[in-house]
């Protein structure tokens, strides 16, 4: 039997369920036959360590029951976004080891792939968000302080959670089980009711969900950088790398690991829209453009597993928390003495 491409699979209407040369094209069997079995494996690693990492983050920020700063509400919804998101990823994982025959009924294909869906922008705005807060706090620090009050940012979070979610209510309402007698499966498919919903998507996902937050995210960190080189904040040595302050080492690292995680994903579902407006045809495209969009769809979603890593481990803010939340669980005979109170600062990027 034929692997079903995503092209097929997200199509709207019936003829390009089967192209008119579907005959002549192989769709690389042996690359999907490869995939439906190691990228199963996959996901779910992505799931176990996402699971393990935005727990232990949610763990440190709520555990001491304490009120939250700007920074930390932030953090803690990024890490609470980044957890629902991988908590649909077994779904889809055995769904691509039963070469795409959804197993779990359309009530879950609707949930599960609406809910992916809804954290995907909600992570993707929220580290706008982190990036915007930084950015008032750094380049406009006298101007922010009546800016930046707690009830402002979970206000933020809360419309970021709405939005994300009324972004998701086409995959909500069009995410359907439909049996495909030539495939002999049942696939959890986006059904468009018309061919405008493929530019509508291409809208939604390539634009609003990336190329927006995107330009956002750049030019909210050039400018935090700019401002720290300004006041000398970063060190500069002859061999370059250092002295270099964490500051700039995290917001490069922001800036990186979403356009390594995202880029390749929105790239290819851009090549999608073109194949299913006919812009673009041929065995090749098909082919390059299904197998590349599933091995960067999942690809993305190791942001949802590295995002506590950036956001919050390489930062003094969580290690510092880490330390007072293993001062207050460890007896105070078995905690290790220091010769010195650890009393540092907060580096300027996490000042209130």
């Amino acid at each position: 039997m034929a692997s079903r491409t995503l092209l097929e699979l997200q199509s709207s209407n019936q003829s390009q369920l089967s192209p008119p040369n579907a005959t002549s094209c192989d769709h690389a069997p042996e690359a999907w036959d490869l995939l439906h079995r190691l990228l199963p494996a996959f996901i779910i690693t992505i799931c176990f360590f996402g699971l393990l990492g935005n727990l232990f983050v949610l763990s440190v920020f709520l555990l001491p029951w304490r009120r939250l700063n700007v920074a930390e509400i932030y953090l803690a919804n990024l890490a609470a976004s980044d957890l629902v998101f991988v908590l649909g990823l077994p779904f889809w994982a055995e769904n691509i080891w039963n070469q795409f025959n959804w197993p779990f009924g359309a009530l879950l294909c609707r949930i599960v792939n609406g809910v992916i869906k809804a954290n995907l922008f909600i992570s993707i705005f929220l580290v706008v968000a982190i990036s915007q807060d930084r950015y008032c706090a750094l380049v406009h620090p006298m101007a922010s302080r009546r800016q930046r009050q707690r009830r402002q940012a979970q206000a933020t979070c809360v419309l970021i959670w709405v939005v994300g979610g009324l972004l998701s209510t086409p995959t909500f309402l069009l995410r359907s089980v439909k049996v495909l007698p030539d495939l002999n499966i049942s696939a959890c498919i986006l059904l468009f009711p018309h061919e405008a919903w493929h530019f509508a998507r291409m809208v939604e996902l390539n634009v609003l969900g990336f190329l927006l937050p995107l330009a956002a995210i750049i030019f909210f960190n050039y400018h935090i950088l700019a401002s720290l080189r300004g006041r000398g904040e970063v060190s500069r040595t002859r061999c370059g790398g250092p002295k270099e302050g964490k500051t700039t080492v995290l917001i490069l690292m922001l800036v990186a690991t979403f356009l390594v995680c995202w880029a390749p994903y929105h790239f290819f579902a851009f090549l999608e829209f073109l194949l299913q407006v006919r812009a673009i045809g041929g065995c090749f495209w098909e082919d390059f453009t299904d197998l590349g969009l599933q091995l960067a769809n999942f690809f993305a979603f190791i942001n949802s597993c590295l995002n506590p890593v950036i956001y919050v481990f390489v930062g003094r803010l969580f290690r510092t928390k880490v330390w007072e939340l293993y001062k207050q669980c460890t007896p105070r005979s078995l905690a290790p003495k220091s010769s010195s109170p650890r009393k540092e600062i907060l580096q300027l990027f996490w000042r209130n």
